[in-house]
């Protein structure tokens, strides 16, 4: 496995965004995607993409084999719930790690959580999600959307070691949709997209981000 740069790294932070002010649209107005409500809010934040990712997430799923289609499970996620999200995780890694330095467990939180102030969902820039089958029925990834690393033993990586067959060519078939789209993966998330945002341009080498964390309108 090559070096996994971490969303706390200060490379991913020291990437410039340029904002297209693109709006951010509700991705259930697309009767081709199919949207699951285990993330679902009370103001549909969760449903919500810029424009052009979802483009290209649409652009994803009609690469799919036949019979085979995305689940969305994620988009957007308000600044202040991103903050409530990473402080949670990392005060549970504080009290099973007390010895850890603050360095160490802000590392460690970010395996599963963004920092805040970079955090790509809060951009509108990344998705959650996974593949379904004809008859609507996930398939088999390895792990379930969003295992935590301590839940999964290190499963929810990407390309962790010791999956079956079957979950590596489902994610190597997600995968290669989603790339061809032009998003990038979060090594330690198998179920975790973006484009557009800092990290995304850190991995592509683009001069800027397209999008920054911002308020939903």
């Amino acid at each position: 496995m090559t070096e996994i740069v971490l969303m706390s790294d200060p490379k991913v932070a020291a990437v410039p965004v340029a904002d297209r002010g693109e709006p951010l649209v509700d991705v259930r107005l697309q009767e081709s995607l199919a949207v699951d409500s285990r993330r679902a809010d009370d103001t549909g934040a969760f449903a919500h993409l810029r424009e052009d990712v979802l483009t290209r997430l649409l652009r994803a799923q009609r690469s799919l084999p036949d019979g085979i289609r995305l689940l969305f499970v994620e988009g957007y996620r308000p600044p202040a719930l991103q903050r409530h999200y990473f402080e949670r995780y990392a005060g549970e890694l504080r009290a099973a790690r007390p010895d850890w330095s603050p360095a160490r467990v802000r590392a460690a939180a970010s395996r599963y959580v963004s920092p805040p102030e970079i955090a790509p969902h809060s951009a509108g820039a990344a998705v959650d999600l996974t593949l379904v089958g004809a008859d609507g029925r996930e398939l088999d990834m390895g792990t379930r959307v969003n295992a935590s690393p301590e839940e999964s033993d290190g499963a929810c990586y990407t390309d962790a070691a010791g999956l079956s067959p079957r979950a590596r060519a489902n994610r190597r078939t997600l995968g290669a949709a989603l790339t061809a789209a032009g998003l990038v993966n979060y090594p330690t998330e198998w179920w975790h997209w973006s484009y557009g945002d800092r990290y995304w341009a850190l991995v592509t080498g683009a001069g800027n981000a397209l999008y920054g964390p911002r308020e939903r309108d």
